[in-house]
């Protein structure tokens, strides 16, 4: 603070009525270092707005020393005395040097800053991750409550938990699920996902000279404040020589007065009017120190005998004046009395002032030789000023010696002076899978007959009996893994994707599908299975119509899911891997038709083709309907035969299957003997 405020009396800055106009502030405040880099700024007015980050003061010295000495140095050569922004918090700067530097000479820009943090040792293999500084302008309450989002809705999965354990020092503690998640993958998620790394604008838009705004570089800015401080020096050079002019007026008048102290007191005692008898004296006579001390009033000879005392007095008369009695001064300022004009004997106004204005106690201190030291050494000083003020080289060495002197008080060996922000580049945050932030391990999905889904630990056997809410029966189980994505399809031709770490613990009835993603009441599921990377699919709807498509193609990113069959009026009926170089389709009508894959083509989304041909015939209303509709598909190999569940948990395969290959959309013939009567070839809720 007191930097921030050297010389504010001595005329180093202007001021102005205050906000009420009973006070005066100063327009600027005479700062000794840069401030305005130094501590930093943010503002938004009319059109306009400001961003400035702190940085560190014996950095921003060493700049404006080397700007002192090289006034044409570049921005870019600034940068090796001030490598970036030094926010108080700390924290580690991530850009590259290029992105900082291109900041700096544009004046505007960015600096992404993340939080410093620590793996530490638990012993026996665990671990536990410590945030010891953490971003700018960063409330660690609201960090903290962002960060426990971050594990409410499972954007992280790997991470367990967050304490605050922070006392004078910051201490957030981060305890990741598993011991086997990488530090490095954890860190990178939660700076994507949190405040832990934030983006500072850089934005230098300031009044440069005081009144016109301007975008400045780094350079910009610290010329403006070099030319201020010269201006500074120059007022506050040119005060201290007006003071120094006034005490020396003073101390003439003191030696005067101690050269003929007997003289001093006999006027001071018996003269009516000492201070005009003081100026009016002619102090330069050789006699004047022999003069004989007054014993009593009748001794005393005033100076002022004879003289008309009312042309003496001190006025500001401009009828005196035209009279003759007053006079104007040279320079045209205050009037003296005329009998004075022209005259060098007397003692002025302000010595006969000092000289009344003193104390009887000090008279016996007036030492000639002490006046005169105090004379010379004020002189002397005043020559120096005098120097200063008409040499530009020596303003820029007094500048240099002050920035200098701030240095040395804020700079290393000061509490806060070594910077705190650390540099470093670091690579950008890649996308991780999910496989690398969970550990892997088994898991049995089980979903029910009214959509509720829940995943029990470990391949349990799926034909165990497990308990369902009363009304409600098993559906789909399958065995996955905590790394899966589970692919849901549903009658609306849309696939949806949930994360297999995400859903609800075995212990309870899980929780409704539908409240997990956007699945709409009228449209059923018709499957759901663990989604394998390169796999093909063979996807139908109800009317007969369908293609292939790969599982990369049908993985969903939002709640929304990814459209993939139009079904249109219709819905979605088959959703089946392929496996085999046949398909095999048949109808509700029981009429079976086998044809090559080969004529099926592979799409990623669309009406697909027609499989299976079904004939119009009228209904009940007098509406055209199907004679029939897809009843089931599958796929298989030829050469290995067609297989379907028979009675007695028994499979039966019909090895000859010529007699029911024909083209693709053909009607197709009856089954073989022994086909399932609900024309399915596998139970689907399994």
């Amino acid at each position: 603070a007191e930097a921030m405020l050297e010389g504010l009396d001595e005329n180093a800055v202007d001021f102005r009525p205050n906000y009420d106009g009973r006070l005066e502030e100063p327009v600027v405040l005479p700062a000794t270092f840069p401030h305005l880099l130094a501590n930093g700024a943010a503002g938004i007015a009319v059109g306009m707005a400001t961003n400035i980050p702190p940085h560190n003061i014996a950095e921003l010295v060493d700049a404006c020393l080397h700007l002192i000495k090289t006034p044409d140095a570049r921005d870019d050569t600034l940068l090796n005395y001030i490598p970036g922004p030094d926010f108080p918090t700390g924290g580690i700067i991530v850009d590259d040097r290029e992105t900082i530097a291109q900041a700096y000479r544009t004046g505007r820009g960015g600096f992404r800053l993340r939080a410093k943090w620590e793996v530490e040792d638990l012993g026996r293999g665990q671990w536990q991750i410590v945030v010891t500084e953490i971003p700018y302008q960063v409330q660690k309450s609201k960090l903290i409550e962002k960060i426990a989002e971050v594990i409410q809705t499972k954007k992280v999965p790997i991470l367990a938990d967050v304490r605050d354990e922070s006392a004078e020092d910051i201490r957030v503690v981060l305890e990741p699920r598993s011991k086997n998640v990488d530090p490095e993958v954890l860190m990178g998620m939660m700076f994507r996902n949190s405040d832990l790394e934030t983006r500072f604008s850089l934005n230098m838009n300031v009044l440069i000279d005081g009144v016109t705004p301007k975008v400045c570089s780094l350079k910009e800015v610290l010329r403006a404040f070099l030319d201020f401080r010269r201006e500074v020096l120059g007022r506050r050079s040119q005060h201290r020589m007006d003071r120094i002019d006034h005490r020396l007026e003073v101390l003439e008048g003191f030696i005067i007065a101690f050269l003929n102290l007997d003289r001093v007191i006999d006027i001071i005692r018996y003269d009516d009017d000492p201070k005009a008898a003081l100026m009016y004296e002619d102090w330069s006579r050789p006699h004047q120190a022999t003069i004989r001390r007054a014993t009593d009033e009748r001794d005393y000879v005033s100076p002022l005998l004879g003289v008309d005392t009312g042309a003496l007095e001190l006025v500001d008369d401009p009828e005196a004046v035209a009279r003759g009695v007053l006079e104007e001064s040279a320079e045209g300022g205050p009037k003296i009395p005329r009998r004075y004009a022209g005259r060098s004997e007397g003692l002025s106004d302000v010595q006969a002032d000092a000289i009344l204005n003193m104390r009887l106690r000090s008279l016996r201190r007036l030492e000639e030789l002490e006046l005169i030291r105090e004379r010379d050494a004020l002189m002397e000083e005043r020559a120096g000023l005098e120097d200063l003020l008409e040499s530009e080289e020596l303003q820029w060495a007094k500048i240099a010696d002050e920035l200098k002197d701030a240095k040395k008080k804020f700079g290393k060996d000061y509490e806060h002076g070594a910077r705190r922000t650390v540099i470093e580049e670091a690579a950008e945050i890649e996308d991780v899978p999910l496989e690398a932030m969970i550990e892997r391990e088994p898991l049995t999905v089980v979903c029910s007959q009214m959509g509720w889904i829940r995943a029990m630990s470990g391949h349990i056997d799926l034909t165990r009996e497990l308990k369902f809410k009363d009304g409600d029966g098993p559906r789909f189980a399958f065995h996955a893994e905590t790394t899966d994505k589970i692919l849901v399809f549903a009658e609306n031709g849309r696939f949806y994707t949930l994360s297999a770490a995400n859903l609800p613990g075995g212990r309870g009835m899980g929780e409704p599908l539908r409240l997990m993603v956007d699945l709409p009441n009228e449209a059923g599921i018709v499957t759901m299975f663990a989604y394998r990377p390169g796999e093909r699919l063979i996807v139908a709807s109800a009317e007969g119509n369908g293609f292939v498509v790969s599982t990369d193609e049908v993985v969903a990113q939002t709640r929304a899911g990814k459209q993939v069959l139009n079904v249109g009026d219709g819905v979605a009926k088959i959703c089946k891997p392929v496996a085999g170089d046949h398909v095999a389709v048949v109808s509700q009508n029981r009429k079976l038709l086998v044809f090559p894959l080969a004529e099926l083509p592979e799409m990623t989304r669309g009406k697909g083709v027609r499989l299976q041909k079904y004939n119009a015939a009228r209904g009940k209303q007098g509406v055209l309907e199907l004679d029939g509709g897809l009843s089931d598909v599958t796929t298989f190999d030829l050469d290995k035969g067609l297989s379907w569940a028979a009675a007695g948990d028994r499979t039966r395969t019909e090895v000859d299957m010529g007699p029911w290959i024909g083209k693709r959309a053909s009607v197709g013939k009856l089954p073989p003997h022994g086909f399932p009567r609900d024309n399915r070839f596998t139970d689907p809720d399994v």
